[in-house]
């Protein structure tokens, strides 16, 4: 399991997305794991969803950056 926050949001992704994000530029890559950082942070419904699926959880904040295009 990666530790550091891309490698950590690229395995939140569904493949066909994690492939997709994994061919971007480097850059882009950790702005998006950043936004998917504070989605984690900001978000009380997430905070409760991490109490019951952690994976769940950072699934749930990964799409929501896609589905926003934060980058």
């Amino acid at each position: 399991m990666p530790t550091d926050p891309l490698g950590r949001f690229l395995a939140a992704l569904d493949p066909e997305h994690r492939e997709a994000v994994g061919a971007r530029p480097r850059e882009e890559q950790e702005r998006l794991a950043a936004a998917w950082e504070r989605e984690l942070e900001a978000d009380d419904e997430l905070d409760t969803l991490d109490e019951l699926s952690p994976a769940a959880a950072e699934a749930e904040a990964a799409r929501r950056v896609l589905e926003r295009g934060e980058a």
